[in-house]
């Protein structure tokens, strides 16, 4: 009997499949994430305590600090033990993304229980196709990333209920806007949040070799906004034809009793008019926003700059997000007739922040983990000797920048921060590449890839808890090695793909990644 044609892709396919079970199982013998977190901090301590025995230390590449070394600091001593006891509650409450979540979620906790959002999702989703609303979710992942932190606290739990109430697995919907979220962060349609920040510390590196040399925030605009529709692409494929079929059917008796089974019943006449005078709300909410934003005055602009960059506006949206959703849904749930007075938005807060238990306590440990991570110097003496070992090398050409954005989304695994990890990397990567003939625009491009792609698998990155977290709502056994098995295809086809279209953009068609943006550099 013949084969059929597309036997040696179904096998290949099976033995990727294969490769991301043994993946889970190997990431699943862990213990759960919370002791996982705890046992990790016991192992820094004694493994800092070892290197600071050894001396291990790197020269500093920093300019400031040229002839000094960044050492190991050993945290197995006395000194050590005070900081921890004495800085154990701020690590904690000072842990960047858990007030983020917990202010979103107020907000976010009215406009879900107030059926808002289900009706939204309805209105949004029903009678589509199934692969539109697969793109749409990673396309608006990746543009999220405008409004800070508001796609993993908002997008991201939706993005489950959405794949939820289609009939599809949670997970997916999940994985998807994950992928576009923090797999996609560097690319926008627009100038973003990160863009000044990477082009203020590019610009100062390349300042070593060129006084003069100017960096601005929209160096890599071109290639960023070719690579949002690149990586949404990547990002659907991936989620149809790698992880929501690898899912299977979902089985809604692993989900937490409180999730319920979501339908996609088409909306009453209730709801509909609902859904009119809440957008009517919405529409003159936003009318009160922009007054205080688009105006060259506005109150909400940068105080010192008069632009919308690094202004209240922006460092407070998560505070307008949470206000908005609180208003919105109770707006919905007056004249749906799901909530009539205050007591039952108070409640609806409560019952939002009653399912973060899971996230609280695994936060606790992750912050513990992270600020002693930090506290040891690990991570930037890592990123150095990684730096160091990639310029000893001698590539040239696109085998050095494959090199050097494998690198990147190495260190990135342990040094999560894109402006920490660039502080440190950019003064030894930038003046090196750039005596190789090569304009930091370039450089900094191919460093926000493998900042980016590896986002997805690395627990140190900042939200990694909250998406477990979200998980185990539609999971009850989910593990940290089921969450990596998850995102592992997006990273491996996201690492190759934008690295072979940046191969192509700059070696190939010698495109400019920006207005204005050299490709190569002469002295």
């Amino acid at each position: 009997m013949t084969p059929p044609k597309n036997h040696e892709k179904n096998l290949k396919r099976g033995a990727f499949t294969r490769f991301l079970d043994s993946v889970e199982w190997l990431g699943n013998l862990l213990p759960h994430p919370v002791t996982l977190f705890a046992i990790l901090c016991v192992l820094v301590v004694i493994a800092s305590g070892i290197a600071g025995a050894l001396g291990v230390s790197v020269a500093d590449p920093r300019p400031a600090n040229e002839g000094e070394w960044i050492a190991v600091n050993s945290l197995l001593n006395a000194e050590g033990l005070r900081r921890l006891v004495t800085e154990m509650v701020t690590n904690f409450t000072g842990f960047a993304p858990l007030g983020t979540v917990l202010v979103a979620m107020l907000g976010v906790g009215v406009a879900e229980h107030s059926g808002l959002l289900s009706a939204s999702m309805r209105a949004l989703v029903l009678n589509r196709s199934p692969r539109i609303v697969t793109y749409a979710i990673v396309f608006a992942g990746i543009m999220s990333n405008m409004a800070a932190e508001l796609g993993y606290v908002v997008l991201i739990p939706l993005a489950a209920m959405i794949f939820h109430s289609l009939g599809r697995h949670p997970l997916a919907g999940l994985a998807a806007a994950f992928c576009g979220v923090s797999g996609g962060y560097s690319a926008n349609l627009l100038i973003g949040t990160v863009d000044p920040l990477l082009s203020g510390i590019t610009q100062e590196a390349a300042r070593l070799l060129d006084p003069a040399y100017v960096v601005g925030a929209e160096a890599n605009w071109f290639f960023m906004f070719v690579s949002t529709f690149f990586v949404t692409l990547i990002g659907g494929l991936v989620t149809e034809r790698i992880v929501e079929p690898k899912l299977g059917k979902y089985d809604a008796a692993d989900a937490d009793s409180d999730i319920g089974q979501q339908s996609m019943q088409g909306l009453s006449a209730e709801e509909k008019r609902a859904l009119k005078g809440t957008g009517l709300a919405t529409l003159v909410l936003i009318g009160l926003i922009a007054m205080t934003v688009v105006p060259e005055n506005g109150i909400l602009r940068n105080p010192e700059t008069g632009l919308i960059s690094g202004s209240p506006f922006l460092s407070g949206i998560v505070v307008i997000v949470a206000v908005s959703f609180s208003l919105l849904g109770f707006i919905y749930g007056r004249l749906a007739g799901t909530m009539h007075n205050d007591r039952d938005v108070v409640n609806a807060m409560a019952k939002s922040m009653s399912s973060l238990g899971l996230y609280i306590v695994l936060v606790f440990f992750a912050a513990q983990f992270v600020a002693l991570f930090n506290w040891s110097n690990f991570g930037t003496v890592t990123a150095v000797a990684g730096a160091d070992l990639l310029e000893s090398l001698g590539l040239r050409g696109p085998g050095l920048f494959a090199l050097f954005i494998l690198l990147c989304a190495f260190v990135n695994l342990s040094l999560g921060s894109a402006s920490a990890q660039w502080a440190v990397t950019a003064p030894i990567f930038v003046p090196m590449l750039m005596l190789m003939g090569y304009a930091p625009e370039v450089i900094q491009a191919a460093y926000r890839i493998g900042d980016s792609v590896t986002n997805l698998i690395t627990p140190m990155m900042s939200y990694f808890g909250l998406i477990l977290a979200v998980a185990t709502r539609y999971r009850n056994d989910m593990g940290i090695g089921t969450l990596v098995a998850l995102m592992l295809p997006y990273t491996l086809f996201m690492l190759i793909g934008w690295s072979l279209l940046f191969f192509v953009w700059v070696f190939l068609l010698g495109l400019p990644v920006g207005p204005g943006s050299a490709t190569h550099y002469t002295l």
